[in-house]
């Protein structure tokens, strides 16, 4: 089995070209069958898809890295050449590495947070749903959540970390003198914006708001914090009224366009609007930025403000890279000990077999009255027999080498003595 990974990250494509291949858990199931039914021989596949990266992980007979690039990249509707030159594509070890460094926090924009561990099981789920996950890449992600385990609890990785919605806050009280005096309207209700507004909640801003495109989950968020909740459709009539917006929703499409922010500043009287999409694909039109009182941030906007204070923590990534290379090799053992399952398999389906007519045999010399030790004694020379029958032949061969191949292999298996 070959195992194989490919991808694009924030540190190797822009945020417009990740939104290309951004997808919904609700889209990972009929993904996986596209592009499973466009490889051959149906490799095992699972699809990564944060904010901050998109990734495919396959398992096969052989590795097929090219044609899962054409197929990634046809998908999301540019050239294969275009998405080569920021993508990175590993296999076997190298893919089984990275797996391990993504799920313990290693290879994110923040150093050492958790929340992508959560979202990786969340893909194992989905491939599973999906009839894609099979055993060698069920192994790959539970291992890969194991050593996860391991260096959160045995390294200090993750430890005073600066998420996402911890650097908005930060970035909105550089704006804002007094957080407690301004309302922040939240678009979407998943986990990245309860992270936000659970940051935000925590300064006591003057007002929240919830707007979602599924009122009774965003009532459950709103209450949590003790705001109201809007329709997605009253957004652009009320948006004059927020100082913050924090979004981050699945659309396909921006949900905030720039008439709708210029609409908004006129009616505030230009005072100073803060906005942060999260989301990929963007939320808001990256047009928004140039406005002369918008102050528009990204999570790739973010990278700077989160990368504080992690030199301190460098010390623990040697830690957490020395478990996550134990890991890997206990992995690379486990492939390469599944190369031999079939040969085992054969021939345990050999020796049952002929145990299987010995028994019989044994069984219908028995029913004639024949004597209990003679039965005994033709059922294992019958089994010796038929075990000696394969290397005895070839002792006899007429090639010479053949016949020396044969005698040491016997010699091996046969002969040598208990170690």
């Amino acid at each position: 089995m070959a195992v194989w990974a490919l991808g694009i990250n924030h540190t190797t494509a822009p945020l417009d070209l990740r939104g290309r291949f951004a997808y919904a858990i609700d889209q990972v199931e009929p993904t996986l069958k596209a592009l499973r039914g466009a490889l051959a021989r149906r490799p095992e596949a699972a699809i990564l898809s944060t904010c901050n990266r998109t990734e495919i992980y396959c398992a096969g007979e052989r590795g097929d890295i090219d044609n899962t690039l054409d197929w990634l990249a046809h998908s999301g509707g540019v050239s294969p050449a275009l998405l080569r030159s920021h993508s990175y594509t590993l296999q076997d070890g190298l893919a089984a590495r990275h797996a391990f460094r993504v799920a313990s926090g290693l290879d994110s924009m923040v150093l050492g947070e958790a929340q992508i561990l959560g979202q990786m099981k969340n893909a194992v789920r989905a491939a599973e749903q999906a009839g894609a996950l099979g055993t060698t890449l069920n192994q790959l992600f539970q291992r890969s959540f194991a050593v996860a385990k391991e260096v959160r609890t045995s390294t200090e990785i993750g430890a005073h970390s600066i998420s996402m919605a911890a650097a908005a806050v930060r970035l909105a009280g550089q704006l804002f003198e007094d957080l407690g005096r301004i309302k922040v309207l939240f678009v979407g209700a998943g986990e990245m914006v309860e992270l936000a507004a659970t940051h935000f909640a925590a300064r006591n801003p003057k007002g929240i708001a919830i707007a979602n495109r599924t009122l009774e989950r965003g009532e459950r968020l709103a209450t949590r914090f003790g705001g109201e909740v809007m329709r997605l459709a009253d957004l652009p009539a009320r948006l004059h009224e927020f100082d913050a917006v924090i979004s981050c929703t699945a659309s396909t499409l921006p949900i905030i366009g720039l008439g709708a922010v210029e609409r908004a500043l006129k009616a505030r009287k230009h005072r100073p609007m803060f906005m942060v999409d999260l989301a990929v694909p963007r939320d808001i039109e990256p047009e928004v930025k140039d406005l002369e009182d918008v102050y528009l941030y990204t999570v790739d906007d973010l990278a700077g403000v989160v990368q504080t204070g992690q030199a301190n923590r460098q010390a623990a990534v040697a830690q957490a890279e020395a478990i996550i290379d134990a890991g890997v090799q206990s992995f690379l053992h486990w492939m390469d000990k599944r190369g031999t399952v079939p040969l085992i398999q054969q021939l345990n389906a050999q020796a049952d077999e002929w145990r299987a007519l010995e028994l019989a045999r044994a069984r219908k010399m028995l029913a004639k009255g024949e004597d209990v030790d003679a039965v005994l004694e033709v059922m294992a020379k019958g089994l010796t027999q038929k075990m000696l029958h394969g290397a005895m032949a070839e002792l006899h061969a007429g090639d010479a080498a053949a016949r020396e191949r044969a005698s040491a292999a016997i010699q091996h298996f046969f002969l040598r003595k208990e170690r």
